[in-house]
């Protein structure tokens, strides 16, 4: 794979082989080694190959189908705090931001967790990192706003008409929605990943 994707990526910078060649200074006879897949670069070369073509190495390996390489780390606003029980408003308080390995910086936020309900895996003053979206699948991790405006992050669940909150800690019941009730539900969006930054 390694050989169709090099020769892909040289053709698509309008390379030659030894133009290729001597930016990593090896002989065009390696290029074309490589390119016919009788040899492969040495790992660190792999690597800087990747680098200066501006895809991951598992592009070019053929471990993907995705050009992209990881973009920047990106500044997501952190807006305030979700309560992980059932009693807290959502609310957007502008309160800084913090770093996150996502490309879209505004499709996500960070939101600051309160409360025990999730314990033990997520605790209180955990940053929840938040994809905002409008549906989760059953059993996802979201951030949901119901009744007058009640902000809770629970495990999702959704069937015959009714939408169940689960909290991870058993001290805590779920709460289950049905009709007029699910008239003020609100998905906010998906927990993509908690961290203990705050």
């Amino acid at each position: 794979m390694l050989s169709e994707r090099l020769k892909q990526l040289r053709l698509r910078h309008n390379l030659t082989q030894g133009r290729l060649a001597a930016r990593f200074g090896v002989t065009q006879q390696a290029i074309a080694k490589w390119e016919a897949g009788r040899a492969l670069p040495e790992p660190a070369t792999i690597s800087r190959i990747a680098g200066f073509f501006g895809v991951t190495t598992d592009y070019l390996l053929g471990r993907q189908d995705s050009l992209a390489a990881p973009g920047p780390v990106s500044s997501v606003r952190i807006i305030g705090a979700v309560r992980a029980g059932y009693d807290a408003f959502a609310f957007e308080e502008d309160l800084g931001s913090a770093a996150a390995d996502v490309r879209d910086a505004e499709a996500y936020r960070y939101l600051i967790v309160k409360g025990d309900s999730m314990a033990p895996y997520i605790r209180e003053g955990d940053l929840a990192l938040v994809r905002l979206q409008s549906e989760l699948k059953n059993g996802d991790l979201g951030v949901v706003v119901y009744g007058e405006g009640e902000a809770t992050l629970k495990r999702y669940y959704c069937s015959n008409g009714a939408v169940t909150l689960v909290p991870f800690n058993d001290a805590y019941e779920s709460v289950t929605l049905r009709g007029s009730e699910l008239e003020r539900f609100m998905i906010f969006g998906k927990v993509v990943e908690t961290s203990t930054k705050w």
